[in-house]
């Protein structure tokens, strides 16, 4: 249910400080803003910038972060406070829309009706006794994913992996998977992102028809580090509407989780507190539990949560990014060794789990086959050094089977992506996790040991690899 709105109390007061994003105000004894409350204020030109309270300095001044510039703004502005924290539109009304953090149109469209409801931005998590614990398995149609880390619906996955590795290309291609095998909502939160890869969302979205299904929400990299910071909760209070109001299933895209740490941990500076590990904000946990506890299956509707998470330098054990790994279901590891031989999507198949890989959830087959699959690749893997050194012929028959199976496996592994398919040619494949399970399966077996690796290569099914190695084999006899 949404929370209703408080009786609103302005209390009015003035600028007595800016420095950048903080901005302190004075109000009249006995009528301090509460933590996390709305604040505007305005400048002399007409405007108004919103702010959120943070601290509590005095009986009088309050500390607040601002979610726009603050350039202009001088002492003895009027500040006023909202009496509840910040508020987003919700509903039907911002399907298709693009949004800022505080629920403003960033699209140039036409605006939204004036009767489309508010909910603040802060709520608290469904407690407990009303979760749902039924764990139903969403598939997405990308073979390595739902194989090896299959994602639960109502659960939390998180994309990990350094630059460059193709952690934005796999949230589209799961957005994709959404619109189109569940009819469900989208809502997609960029965190901190070029405004370069927003407009490119927004157009590739109103080319696929999937946009009047989703909802954009974007703290762009140019904003002040509050909205970036305030991003998630934007999205995540869109989401809840839609999963408590409309019992509708919604997937929940937070492209870059990491980002929302570091908007924290520039707050946390700004406010003068004392850095934590690695210079990040004290509060990291608290912050990172904040967002993930709201994600949740309430009453029959789920909130999915597919989370994509920048490792700095590529360390996974940097403190954000093991707190953030702290509350997922499903950990999808992107490795840029991978990237770099072209085995796209570079999910790194033995670094990669999900709490899902149980035969009571997924049934044995299932299990034994991505059991078997991960033990081949991990086996050719101590094998590398020697046949890097040596060569493939130093090692025994039995070594040698086990790695040019494990080659064949992670070719099979790979496939083209609807989303990337104008810039490669390629067609975007959509597999079946029965049809993977039966592809591993025939390769573990050795049915393809005398099949080119090539014919392996970014393909669907393996009755389609069947069909590249009779076309090649059919060329060569030619």
């Amino acid at each position: 249910m949404g929370q209703p709105e408080r009786e609103q109390v302005h209390a009015e007061g003035t600028v007595a400080a800016v420095r950048g994003a903080v901005v302190d105000l004075v109000f009249p004894e006995g009528e301090l803003p509460a933590i996390d409350e709305a604040v505007t204020i305005a400048e002399r030109d007409g405007t108004a910038i919103l702010a959120e309270v943070q601290a509590h300095l005095d009986t009088r001044t309050v500390r607040a972060i601002a979610m726009e510039p603050t350039a202009g703004l001088r002492r003895g502005d009027t500040a006023r406070s909202m009496g509840q924290p910040m508020t987003t539109p919700v509903g039907d009304a911002v399907l298709g829309r693009l949004l800022t953090v505080s629920g403003a149109l960033g699209d140039k469209g036409k605006p939204l009706p004036d009767d489309v409801p508010r909910w603040p931005i802060h709520r608290a998590p469904p407690a407990l006794s009303e979760q749902s614990g039924v764990i139903d398995t969403f598939t997405t149609g990308i073979k390595v994913i739902d194989l090896l880390t299959p994602l639960s619906r109502g659960g939390k996955a998180a994309m990990f992996g350094g630059a460059g590795v193709g952690k934005t290309v796999l949230v589209m291609e799961l957005i994709q998977a959404m619109v189109t095998g569940y009819q469900g909502i989208s809502v997609f939160a960029g965190v901190g992102e070029r405004s370069r890869e927003g407009h490119e969302m927004l157009l590739d979205m109103t080319e696929s028809g999937v946009l009047e299904r989703t909802v954009l929400v974007y703290g762009q990299m140019n904003e002040p580090p509050g909205a970036r910071w305030r991003v998630p909760m934007t999205a995540l209070t869109i989401a809840e509407y839609f999963r408590d109001e409309k019992h509708q299933n919604v997937l929940l895209l937070m492209d870059n989780i990491f980002r929302f740490v570091q908007a924290g941990a520039e707050v946390s500076g700004l406010l003068g507190r004392l850095p934590s590990r690695v210079g990040y904000q004290p509060t990291l946990a608290s912050e990172v539990a904040s967002v993930q506890e709201r994600i949740a299956s309430v009453g029959g509707a789920a909130i999915t949560a597919i989370q994509a998470v920048y490792v700095p330098a590529d360390d996974f054990t940097d403190p954000a990014v093991t707190t953030i790994a702290g509350h997922v279901d499903s950990m999808i590891v992107l490795s840029r060794s991978m990237a770099a031989e072209g085995m796209y999507p570079a999910i790194d198949p033995i670094a990669s789990t999900s709490v899902l890989l149980d035969p009571d959830i997924l049934g044995e087959e299932h299990v034994k086959v991505a059991t078997e699959v991960r033990q081949t690749i991990e086996h050719y893997r101590e094998l590398q050094d020697v046949v890097s050194l040596l060569g493939i012929e130093e090692l025994g028959a039995a070594d040698r089977r086990i790695v040019e199976r494990a080659r064949r496996l992670q070719r099979f592994l790979t496939q083209p992506f609807n989303v990337t398919e104008a810039f490669t040619g390629t067609p975007g494949k959509t597999v079946k996790p029965e049809d993977t399970i039966a592809g591993c399966r025939a390769i573990l077996d050795g049915e393809c040991d005398d099949w080119r690796e090539s014919s392996l290569f970014m393909v669907g099914t393996l009755e389609e690899a069947r069909a590249k190695e009779q076309a090649a084999a059919g060329k060569q006899t030619a």
